[in-house]
């Protein structure tokens, strides 16, 4: 049954007239400025990456537009802010905000041509906005009967979106209803992805399962095997012929294409949890912990290559790529937006990771940004030597120490 939908033309709550440069993260006339005292000043520093924002309440969520230096966060007030970010020092802007939401922001995405803002909440509310003003454009109110926890965007007209209950709908976004109402998981998803043909969409889910389903056919095909724990995310690697899954106990779970209903394979991180990953490319994906390290992992050979950076101490909510593959953006408990270099992560291959192998065995960095002020990467070491071939003996899927990090 359709939703009921209404179009709003009303402001956001906090908004900039701002028009963005495609080729650049600077203000035209009408943004916001920094004071001019018409005295010299020195040049401003490029930094390898742009600086940390901070925000007035934990962010559960964080997109990145598809062609300009430009992202959105969502929070736990229900708050959704749009920022542009530079490499320049001190230029980082917030160009509006938007406070529709009546209960915590659970995620956030951009359209396509980044023209387009959708987000979704506790509140059980989709919400489509303008992207470059932060104008509420439509709202389907009581979309889901339970909290939406998550949302894709199929493409430029369909919109798939899943609840704390276990239901997955699928909008057509220019009628505002659904097209699909299905309900196959026992609990919340956490995760959906799309493959490249736009036909099938799995979903992850806290039941322990990763649910198939067949948009063109509008119908439910299967769940795969119950895993020990909750799956967190849900990505597809290997050109498609993958599928990995991130889950609540630290183990990447890896799945054939058309193999769905049991695991091919499975990567044992030894971290406390997979919360969210993000792909940088076919065969390397960044993963994320409630510990606050995220970790790039290198898929089918599986190794842990290095860690890119943490939120010390907090957890991981979400990861996105920047449009040019540049940076990784990071949200997590602490309030903060931060951003790491990952320009050279898609080149990076097993062999040359093996060579910069350290004999200390401590797990590598690969960002400038990772050890940090307080070297907060000292704990990052494996397991010595002995008790790492004894579990190995134990559990053939655990990664030997001479590929793999621990904590």
């Amino acid at each position: 049954m359709a939703a009921a939908t209404e179009h709003a033309g009303m402001p956001a709550t906090s908004q900039v007239d701002a028009k963005i440069d495609p080729t650049s993260s600077e203000f035209e006339p009408g943004g916001l400025t920094s004071d001019d005292d018409g005295e010299d000043s020195a040049e401003p520093r490029i930094l390898d990456t742009p600086q940390d924002i901070r925000l007035e309440a934990a962010a559960n969520t964080v997109a990145v537009h598809p062609s300009r230096d430009v992202l959105v966060c969502g929070d736990v007030d229900g708050d959704v802010y749009a920022f542009s970010y530079s490499r320049t020092e001190g230029q980082n802007r917030e160009l509006w905000s938007s406070g529709h939401h009546l209960k915590s922001c659970r995620q956030v995405r951009f359209s396509q041509d980044g023209e387009k803002l959708y987000s979704v909440s506790r509140d059980k509310a989709v919400h489509m906005l303008d992207a470059e003003r932060g104008r509420l454009v439509t709202r389907i109110r009581g979309a889901h009967g339970a909290p939406i926890n998550c949302l894709l965007l199929v493409d430029a007209n369909i919109l798939a979106t899943g609840d704390d209950g276990g239901t997955l709908k699928v909008w057509d976004m220019r009628k505002g209803s659904s097209i699909m109402d299905l309900k196959h998981h026992d609990d919340y998803i956490s995760d959906i992805a799309v493959d490249e043909a736009k036909r099938i969409l799995l979903t992850a889910s806290g039941d322990g399962t990763m649910g198939v389903f067949n948009i063109k056919r509008r119908r439910f095909e299967l769940l795969s095997e119950y895993q020990s724990s909750d799956l967190t995310s849900v990505a597809l690697m290997k050109r498609g012929k993958k599928v990995v899954c991130g889950s609540s106990e630290g183990t990447v779970y890896i799945f054939n294409w058309n193999g769905f209903g049991a695991t091919s394979d499975r990567f044992a991180l030894q971290a406390e949890s997979v919360d969210c990953i993000a792909p940088v490319n076919d065969n390397i994906i960044c993963a994320a912990s409630i510990d606050g390290y995220i970790r790039a992992i290198n898929i089918l050979p599986n190794r842990i290559i290095g860690c890119i950076g943490q939120h010390v101490g907090e957890p991981v909510e979400e990861l996105a790529k920047s449009w040019d593959s540049n940076f990784l953006v990071s949200c997590a408990h602490d309030q903060l937006v931060k951003f790491w270099d990952i320009s050279s992560l898609a080149t990076t291959t097993i062999n040359e990771y093996r060579k910069r192998k350290k004999k200390d065995g401590r797990m590598k960095s690969l960002s400038k940004k990772a050890l940090g002020d307080n070297n907060f990467f000292s704990g990052l070491f494996d397991e010595p030597q002995k008790k790492e071939e004894e579990e190995n003996e134990d559990e053939e899927d655990q990664v030997d120490d001479s590929d793999s990090g621990s904590d």
